[in-house]
């Protein structure tokens, strides 16, 4: 994916974007050692970045620049090993937010997380006010 290629981040923390369609993301992630909590189960925060990129994509599939403005994720369930993938749908895409709804699942399909993006959309031509004469 050409976008992950200016998103650091996410290589470093084990996302890989698996399929990509108009309002549509998948994001994966092999649970290992560096993202595991204390407990031995993946980190909060490794599933939350998870989410967060799923859904950055789903939002950028409009082709213009987006930023994370707000987010929730509930943590419903963990596991300590296998992979784990977030699918990330856009809900409403207005002219400067796009809402975006995103579950992580695990292997055996359970669902981990569930969780809502809101977009600010940061690409200037898109958000310039139209004038009155059109």
């Amino acid at each position: 994916m050409q976008r992950s290629k200016h998103n650091p981040f996410m290589e470093h923390s084990f996302v890989e974007i698996e399929e990509l369609t108009p309002e549509r993301a998948v994001a994966s992630l092999t649970i290992r050692p560096e993202v595991r909590n204390p407990y031995g189960m993946v980190h909060g925060g490794a599933l939350y970045t998870l989410a967060d990129n799923a859904a950055g994509f789903a939002a950028h599939t409009d082709g213009r620049a987006y930023v994370t403005q707000s987010s929730n994720l509930y943590f419903l369930r963990n596991q300590t090993e296998g992979v784990v993938c977030a699918e990330a749908t856009v809900r409403r895409r207005g002219r400067t937010t796009c809402l975006v709804e995103v579950d992580i699942t695990g292997a055996d399909g359970a669902l981990l997380a569930s969780g809502t993006f809101v977009y600010f959309c940061v690409d200037q031509t898109a958000q310039a006010p139209q004038s009155p004469e059109g």
